[in-house]
């Protein structure tokens, strides 16, 4: 397999060539997870692939909780499906949790006072109060806990990585958060090596060929527990020798080439460039990216 045939593929998996998904829910239930720090840009990515006819589909699913806005695999928001949400954050919001404590010591914020923070965020917003991230600083001060910028972004994120708060209904152009459990009506149970396995496996079906390297810096999965989601899809997975790097997919039916010239508008943190961190150099190699000067 060369580089430009892993292009290719990573277009058909992604749904960014070939038959659309049928709506933005679907787009993200694909995907496992979508990059969503720009909220606008995202939406666009979650159209490109499906059937929606415009931004206002994407943000009724959005508003209606079937797709949900949140802190997940990495320090930074990703749309996951409503289903999916609670077993993906089990299973690695720990590693974040790791990643951002350097950080959250700098402000001052360690276990108990975080599990306080929440537990007052969870009490302001019940009863389906969605509040805005000032209006919950506001909340925290009146239990007694003061927050403001970057303080009061960490404590949102650790009440968003367990599994306590999403995004609510949009207000003009804030967002709002929401209790999960009024927002989420039923959510997969999957842990351990089922919930391993099930990671690995939608990532590589929708963005493989993929490699190790390439999972790991997605998920925040360690290199040890990708190899381990690898072992346990079996026959499910193939390996590719690309340049002598090994890349993994779930097969499917042989590639049809796009016809060139064929152009595809993508925003700066489209899925087809940021999800990959070892495997992103195919698309240099098959001279298949374009960036503005």
């Amino acid at each position: 397999m060369d580089a430009l045939e892993v292009a290719h593929l990573r277009l058909r998996n992604q749904h960014l060539a070939g038959p659309p998904l049928a709506d933005a829910a679907a787009v993200v239930r694909h995907l496992g997870a979508v990059q969503a720090q720009e909220l606008a840009m995202a939406r666009w990515s979650l159209g490109q692939r499906s059937l929606a006819r415009d931004d206002t589909e994407v943000r009724r699913a959005l508003d209606a909780g079937e797709i949900v806005r949140t802190h997940a695999l990495r320090p930074t928001w990703h749309f996951v499906a409503p289903e999916d949400l609670r077993w993906i954050q089990a299973l690695t919001g720990p590693r974040v949790r790791i990643a951002s404590r350097y950080y959250e010591a700098r402000s001052g914020i360690d276990d108990e006072l975080a599990a306080r923070a929440t537990a007052l965020m969870a009490d302001a917003v019940r009863g389906k109060n969605h509040l805005t991230r000032p209006e919950l600083g506001a909340a925290l001060a009146t239990g007694g806990i003061e927050a403001a910028g970057v303080r009061l972004s960490y404590l949102v994120m650790r009440a968003e990585l367990d599994a306590v708060l999403v995004n609510g209904v949009q207000r003009g152009k804030q967002q709002t958060y929401a209790l999960a459990d009024e927002r989420i009506a039923s959510s997969r149970d999957l842990t351990g090596d089922d919930a391993v396995a099930e990671l690995t496996r939608r990532y590589l079906a929708s963005h493989g060929p993929a490699t190790v390297k390439d999972l790991g810096w997605w998920s925040s999965l360690t290199l040890t527990q990708v190899r381990r989601g690898i072992a346990l899809l079996g026959d499910t997975v193939v390996a590719h020798d690309v340049g002598g790097t090994t890349f993994w997919s779930v097969p499917g039916p042989a590639v049809v080439r796009e016809p060139s010239p064929t152009v595809h508008v993508l925003q700066g943190y489209d899925a087809y460039g940021v999800a990959y961190s070892e495997g992103r150099s195919v698309l240099n190699i098959a001279g298949l990216v374009l960036a503005p000067d």
